[in-house]
């Protein structure tokens, strides 16, 4: 099984290719909502969080993301050390989920496929890169967070500039979902065309 990795920084347009992909029958793993939800419901990692971030990292029961945000989004270490208890549970998790899945490949999307080191082990990997300007004005509309928390989030992400050093494909998307549906297209035949021969 192949791992096709989809990236990209927030508001870059992951998530629609995303929705492509399954359309056409691609299994996909979002990386992101699954750690959510083993951050909510993986009794080993609830535990070793508590036990970093203190009592407050749960409020009644439930993973307290404004808290913990706080703590990381202005403290490298802090994140490094989130990042360190998290990614290793969401790898085992992404493992299990593999198993028994019948497709040319499968796509794994993840905002920091990079910063997280679980590029390694895609065999291509597809950024999705846009005007910061542009990415900014979309989270403004869509997740209603002021510029100011954005940025601070941009900071902690790779540069589009990173990415697509790292990447085989690279999907601009500053002009539409016109456009955006032609550069999948492109990709998508040329993952078919590479996987369905191999």
């Amino acid at each position: 099984m192949k791992i096709v990795g989809l990236t990209g920084g927030i508001g870059s347009g992951k998530s629609t290719l995303a929705k492509w992909f399954r359309q056409n029958g691609i299994p996909v793993y979002n990386a992101d909502d699954e750690a959510k939800l083993l951050m909510n419901n993986d009794r080993e990692l609830i535990k070793e969080l508590t036990a970093e971030f203190g009592e407050e990292t749960y409020k009644d029961g439930i993973y307290n993301r404004a808290y913990i945000s706080s703590l990381v989004f202005n403290n490298k270490k802090a994140l490094k050390n989130l990042n360190s208890i998290v990614h290793p549970a969401v790898f085992r998790h992404f493992e299990n989920w593999l198993n028994g899945l019948d497709s040319e490949f499968a796509v794994k999307e993840a905002a920091i496929l990079f910063e997280s080191g679980s590029w390694k082990d895609c065999d291509a990997i597809i950024t999705v890169a846009a005007d910061e300007d542009i990415r900014i004005k979309r989270v403004m509309e869509r997740d209603s967070l002021s510029e100011e928390q954005i940025r601070n989030r941009i900071k902690n992400q790779w540069t589009d500039s990173q990415r697509i050093e790292k990447s085989d494909f690279v999907i601009f998307n500053n002009h539409g979902l016109d456009e955006l549906k032609l550069e999948f297209d492109r990709v998508y035949k040329d993952l078919l065309k590479q996987y369905q021969s191999g």
